[in-house]
């Protein structure tokens, strides 16, 4: 059996798509960083130009503030969007065969909306630590790590803190996960079937680089009516914030800032695929190996 078979009926554990993540996220935590800085200032110069100004004002190891968090963040959020997705997948579909594309999508939505609730309590911590750089000296948190953090917001906030943009978290991560498990699997499998690559890191890197771009793509407009509704005066809904968008700026609105958000986006997907293959691999000949070592 080839080595994409042999990956096909491996069993993936709960926990690799979070591992992979978190690998992931140490390389792409200052660009995410920047990104919650940005929000914060509400500034409009661009994101390169932003992680510029920190690290000449704070020093490179700074651009790595708050990284407990994140790690913490794709601990739970994403083994758990990973996790249930192959879970689900796997009740439905026989040993030896593959989802089809519509139950692909509606796994990864489930998983995605189960994530999203799972993952809101460390994404409020994520924001607070990541933030706090861009904040004047007074208003910063100043957490010292991310579990420190959830304590210390139960204590002196409340429990009902951690739910704080639980809808709008849920409505992304729904969004996010369709977006890039879906495209990520068709991508790769039209590249071994239409190309002569083989199944290794650079289809990996490829399919996913499309993922990237869809998921950016998809997430676009709910993160420009997230932040437009969080920005706006009291009382603004959705509806209105898309009539006003619409009739002074037109449709294309909705694509406003897609640049700097695939400029985050892509290359942590990208990665936390590759990372997700290299890991399923190792499990892979960990599962050949055992029942030898067992005979022996």
């Amino acid at each position: 059996m080839s080595a994409a078979g042999r990956r096909s009926t491996t069993k993936q554990p709960f926990w690799l798509g979070g591992a992979a993540a978190s690998f992931a996220v140490c390389f792409t935590h200052p660009i995410d960083q920047t990104k919650y800085r940005m929000q914060v200032l509400r500034s409009r110069t661009s994101m390169l130009s932003t992680l510029y100004k920190f690290a000449v004002r704070d020093g490179i190891p700074s651009l790595w503030s708050g990284l407990s968090a994140s790690v913490l963040r794709q601990s739970t959020y994403s083994t758990a969007r990973f996790g249930l997705y192959n879970l689900l997948t796997r009740q439905i579909t026989t040993p030896g065969t593959k989802p089809s594309t519509s139950a692909t999508i509606a796994c990864a939505g489930i998983a995605g909306g189960l994530a999203g609730m799972v993952g809101n309590p460390t994404e409020v911590v994520l924001v607070r630590m990541c933030a706090d750089g861009a904040k004047p000296a007074g208003e910063r948190f100043r957490y010292p790590n991310a579990v420190a953090g959830l304590y210390q917001i139960w204590k002196q906030e409340g429990f009902g803190v951690f739910g704080r943009g639980l809808s709008a978290n849920v409505v992304r991560s729904v969004l996010m996960n369709v977006s890039q498990i879906a495209p990520y699997a068709a991508a790769k499998r039209a590249i071994l079937t239409k190309t002569q690559l083989p199944d290794d890191i650079r289809t990996h890197a490829l399919a996913s680089l499309v993922a990237g771009t869809v998921a950016t793509t998809v997430c676009a407009p709910a993160d420009v009516l997230k932040s437009r509704i969080q920005s706006a005066s009291q009382g603004s809904s959705t509806t209105q914030v898309i009539r006003a968008g619409l009739q002074s700026e037109g449709p294309l609105f909705l694509m406003k800032g897609w640049t700097p958000a695939w400029l985050r986006l892509t290359p942590h997907t990208v990665l936390t695929f590759v990372f997700m293959e290299k890991l399923q691999e190792l499990v892979m000949l960990s599962s050949v190996r055992t029942p030898v070592r067992a005979i022996a």
